[in-house]
C-alpha cells in the first residue's frame, strides 16, 4: 500500500488519536500534520532550471550553477546550494573528507570495483531524481537492471520519505531478486526500513562512495534518457499528468526502444534472454 493510501486511512473523528492512528499504519507523524506551502513561481523556475543545467552537466557543483542562474536570477550561492540539497543533486567527482565514513549505522562499501557485470539481477541500481511540474515537482525512484538496463520497478512521491523507496524495493523484490543491490549514501538508502528489507532477502548492499555519482552511472544515464525523452518536452502540468506519462514511457523504454550499448535490443529482449548483451567491466 502505497505512503498517501496509508495516509487516506486516518480519521481525525475515530476516538483513536491521530498520532496512534499513524504509528498503527505505518506513517510518521510529520506527515499527518503537516500542510504543504506552495512553492513560490519564482522557486519553481529557478528549480527548473538547475534541473536542466545539472541533467546537462552533472559535474557542476554550486559555484558554477550559480553562475549560470545570475545571468537570469539575482540568487547566491547559498540558495542555490538550498536548493540543490532539496533536489537531492550534487557534482560528481570527489569531495572533501571523502575518506571519513558518514554518521550512520547503515553504510555499506562498494562492492562493484572490478566487477565483471555479465547476467541479469546480478546487480540492481536505485536511485532517486527530480521530475518537475509546471507548478511544483515530485521525485521519482528507480530499480535498473545494469546487465540488461532494464526498469525493475519505479514510483513517484511527492516527497523524499522513505516509505516511497521500501515500497518500490518491495515490489521489485516480488519480481526477482539481485544478488548486489548498488545505491548512493542518500537518507532513504541509509535507512533501517531499506536495509532490513534487503537484509532479508539475502541481497548484498553496496554505496558508491560520498559524492561518487559515476558509481553508479547507467541510472544516472537512465536519468538522462527519461527527462529528455519524456519529462522535459512534455511539461507536466500535475502530477497526474506525470504519473499516466511515466506509466507510458517506461514500457516503451524497456520493451520498444532500442539500447545503443545492448547492439540495439531492447532491454526486455535482454532481461528476460531472448538477446544476450556483452558483459560490463566496471573499472573504478
Amino acid at each position: 500500500m502505497a505512503h498517501a493510501e496509508r495516509l487516506a486511512l486516518l480519521d481525525p473523528a475515530a476516538p483513536v488519536p491521530l498520532y496512534r492512528q499513524a504509528l498503527l499504519v505505518g506513517v510518521s507523524r510529520a506527515s499527518v500534520y503537516y500542510v504543504p506551502v506552495p512553492p513560490s513561481a519564482e522557486e519553481v523556475a529557478i528549480k527548473r532550471r538547475i534541473d536542466e543545467l545539472y541533467t546537462a552537466h552533472p559535474y557542476y557543483g554550486v559555484p558554477k550553477i550559480t553562475v549560470l542562474l545570475r545571468q537570469t536570477w539575482p540568487i547566491n550561492h547559498k540558495r542555490v546550494a538550498h536548493y540543490m540539497r532539496e533536489m537531492g543533486l550534487a557534482a560528481i567527482g570527489p569531495k572533501p573528507n571523502l575518506s571519513k565514513p558518514k554518521p550512520s549505522a547503515w553504510i555499506f562499501p562498494y562492492l562493484l570495483r572490478g566487477v565483471a557485470i555479465s547476467r541479469v539481477n546480478q546487480v540492481w541500481g536505485l536511485d532517486i531524481t527530480f521530475v518537475r511540474l509546471l507548478h511544483g515537482w515530485l521525485y521519482l525512484v528507480a530499480i535498473l537492471d545494469w546487465f540488461s538496463r532494464y526498469v525493475v520497478s519505479w514510483e513517484l512521491s511527492p516527497t523524499l520519505e522513505v516509505a516511497f523507496v521500501v515500497e518500490t524495493l518491495q515490489r521489485a523484490l516480488r519480481q526477482a531478486k539481485p544478488e548486489i543491490a548498488n545505491c548512493d549514501q542518500g537518507s532513504q538508502f541509509t535507512s533501517e526500513a531499506y536495509v532490513t528489507t534487503l537484509k532479508h532477502a539475502e541481497v548484498a548492499i553496496s554505496m558508491d562512495g560520498r559524492g561518487r555519482a559515476l558509481d553508479n552511472v547507467f541510472t544516472e544515464r537512465l536519468w538522462r534518457t527519461v527527462k529528455y525523452e519524456a519529462v522535459y518536452p512534455e511539461d507536466y502540468a500535475t502530477p497526474r499528468e506525470a504519473r499516466q506519462g511515466l506509466d507510458s514511457y517506461f514500457p516503451y523504454y524497456n520493451d520498444e526502444r532500442p539500447h545503443q550499448a545492448l547492439a540495439n535490443h531492447t532491454p526486455a529482449e535482454v532481461y528476460w534472454g531472448k538477446e544476450v548483451a556483452r558483459p560490463i567491466q566496471i573499472h573504478r
